[in-house]
This record gives C-alpha cells, structure tokens and sequence, in this order.
C-alpha cells in the first residue's frame, strides 16, 4: 500500500477510536424468556409480530414454543421463513412487504446471523422507506430509530445479536455489503441454548469459530478498549474450553450456553473494536460463490494470523497465555505459533478444510477489489494490505 492511501487509513482510524467512547453504542437487554418477551411487547401495547428465520428451522418445529407462547399471551404473529444463507435484498424485500401488510409492530429475529441480519435490513427499510439498502451501506445511513427488534440467536458465533451491523447480498449482482448503524443493535436478546442442540455438527462448528474470528480480530487490531480487550479474551477462552466439548457432545447444555455468551461477548467486542482482512475476505466469498461465513472465517483467520506475521506477536502471546496454552516465561513468537497452530488443530478435530474450492483464480482480483473497498479504511486492521496484496492472499485458499 502506497504511504499516502496508508496515512489516510491510520487517520480515518484514529479518528474513530477517539469518537469511541462518545458514539452511542448500547448492550442489548438480556431477557430470560419468551415470556418476559411477552410482557415488553405488552408494555407498548404491541400485539403484532413479524418472526424472520429460515426454513431449517422453521421445519425442525424449532419455532413450536415461541409460537404457543405468543398464543396463550394473545400476540398475533406472521412468520417469514425464507431467509437465506447470505441473506439477499430480495429476502428483505419480501418480508418487508409481509410486515407492512400485515400492521406488524415488532420485529423478532429467530435463527443464526443471516436470519438477524435480515431482521436487521427489514427494520432499517421500515425506518427509512424512501431509502435502499444500498443506500444505507457504510457507516452511519440509516440514523432513524427501528421498530423494536429482538434477536434469538440459535447459533453460537455471528454475535449479530449484539452487533451494529447486518450483511446483505445483492441478489442481481452478488456483491455483499455490510449496513453499520448504532440503530440496528438489537433492543433485546434471549440466549436459549436448548436451541442450539439439534444444529449440525458442522454448523456448530463454524459458527463457533466465526465466534473466535470476531474475538481475535477485535483483539489485535488498533482500535480496542479496556472492555473489548476484555470480552475478547473472556470469549477466546470459553471458546478453546466449550466449541470441541459441544462438537463431540451435542447435548452438553452447559457447554453451549457457555458457547452463546462467548459469542454475545466476541459480539461486544468487535461490535466497538471492528474486525479485519478475514472478514472482508469472507464476505467477498460469500456474496460471490455463497461460501458460509463461519467457514470462510475458520479457513482463513489461522492463514491470515501467519500473513500479518510480527506485528501480532505480542497480542497473540497475550491471548496463548491467557487460554492457558502457553506458559508465562514463553516468548512472544514462540507463543503466537502456538496459538496460531491452535486455531489449526481445531479446525482440523473438526474436520473443517484448509481450503475453500469454490474459488476461480479469474475471480480473484474482483474478490481483492471488494475486500479492499470493505476493509479500507474503515478496518484498524494491525497491518495494512492493498488490492495486489490481498490478491496474493486469495491464491494461499484455492
């Protein structure tokens, strides 16, 4: 990267890490259970909802409880259940319109990052009708108040449950791009673990390291805060402890609630501090060839730890230490490779690939050109890489 493009990121950066701690970011409110949903949404004398979700979990009954639960309390509900993963324009679209025809007054999320992440959209396109979403892509466009949005993750790893940030795919022309505003941060949030039990155990597994990525990112880049720092290292380690146990053991209900408060709190970290390369370059996938993001995510942080090379030293052997995987005399590089072969032992105890086949080395500079215009400058990434750079990077994952 050339100096002056390099000054004009580091400065970009600076300036919001200083306006961190006046933005207006806020944790959404824990609820215990649907009732306590209930009685929010009886306290603003709302009786209609719209649940978005997918199919999967639509068909698994997955949604049964809440439903019963809204009948006995006399909220009425209309469900969208066609939210992809990747989740398109198209798909908010349609359950915009679901929500405007029907009076809705609420929104809940149910299901894992692409189904709040749609929730996310529809809520900002209810807020600012005249706008698209295209419109509102980048930092700060939307700025209107949503209809109240409460997010049930049933995953533990996208962390969108706490985030200030929703992905859409355009569904023409596949370009994904992400819609950040203090606004789509969830009001409220039910982290019900029983949820989590019947995923596959692939998705269990990529979504729990999409989790890690969103702590390790927001750990080493240059934007951090006591707190972040904090959730960062809180959410690694209960990561390394729980992701394998509930891997191996499906029903391990402690396990996986500890799984969905480290993925609330990896949330809370990158949801101030930001991610990274791995992120940008997962999303470029996504939208292209609809690769998974936590998968794209576990395949390429380990690689892109080794590419940023010295400079993430000291943090990685904070974090090794931290998770109790290297002692305290260990040094910084010593301890950074071992954290780094961590992350490939996982990957590897559960059978996660070291490389993602769908991609077509014709491709490759516009997955680089959009990776870029994504993560510079707004990422506080703890190296700077240009196009050509990031283009190199995409040939060590085919």
């Amino acid at each position: 990267m050339n100096i002056f493009k390099k000054l004009y990121c580091r400065i970009y950066q600076l300036v919001f890490k200083i306006a961190i701690p006046f933005l207006p970011y806020r944790q959404p409110k824990l609820l215990e259970n649907y009732g306590d949903l209930c009685n929010k949404l009886k306290e603003r004398n709302f009786n209609k909802v719209l649940i978005v979700t997918d199919n999967g979990l639509y068909s698994l009954g997955l949604l049964d409880n809440i439903e019963k639960i809204f009948r006995q309390n006399n909220i009425d509900f209309v469900v969208f259940k066609d939210t992809v993963a990747n989740p398109t324009t198209d798909n908010v679209e349609n359950a915009k319109k679901i929500y405007l025809e029907n009076n809705c007054q609420a929104i809940v999320a149910f299901g894992g990052g692409s189904s709040l992440d749609c929730a996310k959209a529809v809520g900002a396109m209810i807020a600012k009708p005249k706008k698209s979403l295209y419109q509102m892509k980048g930092l700060l466009k939307v700025r209107k108040k949503l209809p109240m949005l409460v997010a049930i993750p049933t995953t533990a790893g996208t962390g969108s449950e706490t985030t200030l940030a929703c992905v859409i795919t355009d569904s023409k022309t596949r370009h994904k791009y992400v819609i950040n505003d203090f606004c789509l941060i969830p009001e409220f949030c039910i982290l019900d673990a029983s949820l989590t039990i019947n995923l596959p155990k692939n998705i269990t597994a990529t979504t729990g390291m999409d989790a890690l990525t969103h702590a390790v990112e927001a750990y080493i880049g240059r934007s951090t805060t006591t707190s972040t720092r904090k959730y960062s290292l809180e959410a690694i380690k209960l990561i390394f402890e729980n992701l394998e146990k509930v891997y191996n053991n499906p029903n391990d209900l402690v396990a996986r609630q500890n799984m969905l408060k480290a993925s609330y709190l990896a949330g809370l970290a990158f949801t101030k501090s930001y991610v990274g390369y791995v992120h940008a370059i997962a999303h470029s996938l996504g939208g292209k060839y609809n690769v998974p993001h936590g998968l794209a995510n576990a395949i390429i942080l380990p690689k892109m730890l080794i590419k940023y090379g010295k400079c993430v030293y000291k943090k990685l052997s904070k974090i090794a230490k931290h998770v109790g995987i290297a002692s305290k005399n260990t040094t910084n590089k010593v301890a950074s490779t071992i954290f780094i072969n961590k992350i490939f032992e996982m990957n590897k105890n559960m059978n996660i690939p070291t490389k993602i086949e769908q991609i077509k080395l014709h491709d490759i500079n516009l997955l680089a050109s959009y990776a870029d215009k994504e993560a510079n400058p707004l990422y506080p990434v703890p190296k700077l890489f240009d196009k050509n750079q990031l283009a190199k990077f995409y040939y060590d994952l085919v």
